[in-house]
């Protein structure tokens, strides 16, 4: 495939860069912005469906953001490499707010659940181009510094994100849990454009082409696939006609996605993305970790609940705790990469994350609150010194000009891999208890029977197996993840010594 010379010289440094304290401040609360979106939104869930009705379609809330936060990071990651970070920054910020203002104007489900997917269109900048700013702004030594702290703001959204939508739905109006981005986006934004400057296009250079064509498909590619995989098994068998016109129009949609991006002359999605060892392996790795996230994240406080008997808050609290040890072991995994390199810690975490997830099954039943909130403290741990490790290394492999395209491509198959996942581990769960049960009902029906105290023991037990099997399956993708790394990554990544 043929490119176009780079519209900024990979040498280019942002300029400013001594005075990078304002841009980080607003690198944090953009991030935070999107780290809170989906854990403030779900505590208002109640209240919301309450006020505008269209229960049986209120997990496109999530959905449909997620969708679009995932199949635009392909897009952005091009666009910043084009046209600069700034200009893809305060307009994905911009969209963002936009989604969030009209979402608190919604009059009904339909229309909140198409201004969600408006704030996922920004969300999708606000996550891609953040990573890769945070890179442009701290050469390697110091990366691990700022990648702390962006993973600091994951960990703490993830922890005050239910109890401030809470206190909002419950004390104010559902609709504050969008009106509270503005004022937040808004010094954000003002950050970014009074101290953020990047060095403008040299005279007389090419004019930047767009594959627009390629974006769409893109676009369309990855929104049909992910719409079957999140669809599958709940709005419709997986066998059913929808599902199966689902899944072979995204085989077409990515058969010319491959056409039209052979043919581009700068294409979104750009060969080398796959043809390099080292990002081609990260890219597969950390989908895997999108895979495996999904056992702790989705089944976690249901087991907690239901087999432990723990109050919500309780069991949120087991699930949080990973979210404390993630962000200290990320930031303290620069002394061990810097010693045995980045795939080696990478293999190291992943390694000890599969002997983890391993032991969930054998914890005793029902056992206590402390002990998966202790395998969920080291897996933390483990994690922290995988992910951080393999995003840094990528991004120190290539220069200016395709470090936006690297980045969103690992962050886009992390995204990939947690739409499957919920995917294929729903569709475990169900079949365990199925089996368990002698085919009544599913995850959501068996917990409802709980809750309601309508169940005993035997569905308690099945439950148990259900999350147990589940996390074998993410037991399964850490290994995979680590087999990626060690036959297909280079015991050394190329790293640029200058970039």
């Amino acid at each position: 495939m043929g490119s176009t010379r780079p519209a900024i010289p990979d040498t280019a440094r942002p300029a400013g860069t001594a005075r990078r304290g304002p841009v980080v401040a607003a690198l944090m609360l953009a991030m935070a912005l999107a780290a809170l979106d989906s854990t403030i939104v779900s505590t208002a869930v109640p209240q919301i469906v309450g006020d505008l009705g269209g229960f049986s379609v209120f997990s496109w809330l999530f959905s449909g953001y997620l969708l679009a936060v995932t199949v635009t990071l392909p897009v952005y990651g091009k666009l910043s490499d084009t046209f600069g970070r700034k200009p893809v920054l305060v307009a994905g910020a911009v969209l963002f707010l936009l989604g969030s203002l009209l979402c608190a104007l919604a009059w009904n489900m339909a229309a909140l659940i198409a201004f969600r997917i408006v704030q996922g269109l920004g969300g999708g900048a606000l996550q891609g181009t953040v990573q890769t700013l945070a890179a442009d702004l701290y050469p390697l030594k110091e990366r691990p510094k700022i990648q702390a702290r962006l993973s600091t703001v994951w960990a703490l959204s993830a922890v005050a994100g239910p109890g401030l939508g809470g206190v909002l739905a419950a004390y104010t109006d559902w609709r504050w849990i969008f009106l509270v981005n503005l004022p937040v986006g808004a010094v954000a934004l003002w950050l970014i454009v009074r101290h953020l400057h990047e060095p403008g296009r040299a005279a007389g250079g090419p004019r930047a082409r767009i594959d627009w064509a390629g974006a769409l498909a893109v676009f369309g590619c990855g929104g049909v696939l992910l719409t079957a995989l999140v669809q599958g098994g709940v709005a419709w068998p997986w066998l059913s006609a929808p599902s199966l016109t689902l899944f072979g129009t995204g085989l077409l949609l990515l058969a010319a996605v491959v056409v039209i991006e052979r043919r581009a002359a700068d294409p979104i999605m750009p060969g080398w993305v796959w043809r390099r060892r080292t990002i081609a392996a990260v890219n597969l790795a950390l989908g895997a970790l999108g895979l495996l996230m999904v056992a702790p994240a989705v089944f976690l406080p249901t087991y907690a609940q239901s087999v432990l008997g723990l109050a919500p808050v309780a069991a949120g609290f087991v699930l949080s705790v990973w979210t404390l040890s993630w962000p200290v072991s990320a930031a303290l995994s620069q002394h061990v990469y810097r010693r045995i390199g980045f795939r080696n810690t990478a293999l190291l975490g992943i390694g000890a994350a599969t002997l983890i997830l391993l032991a969930f099954p054998f914890l005793p039943y029902p056992g206590h609150a402390w002990q998966p909130a202790a395998l969920m403290l080291l897996l933390g741990a483990a994690l922290g010194l995988f992910q951080l490790p393999l995003i840094v290394g990528v991004q120190s492999t290539v220069g200016w000009s395709e470090r936006g395209t690297a980045t969103a491509s690992v962050l886009f198959c992390r995204q990939t891999g947690q739409t499957a996942g919920a995917a294929v581990f729903g569709a475990v769960a169900n079949g365990v208890l199925a089996a368990r049960l002698g085919g009544a009902g599913d995850l959501d029906a068996v917990t409802r029977a709980l809750d309601s105290g309508t169940a005993g023991e035997p569905f308690r037990r099945a439950i148990a197996d259900a999350v147990h099997a589940v996390y074998l399956g993410a037991a399964g993708a850490a290994a995979l993840a680590f087999l990626v790394l060690l036959v297909l990554a280079p015991r050394r990544f190329p790293v640029l010594t200058k970039e």
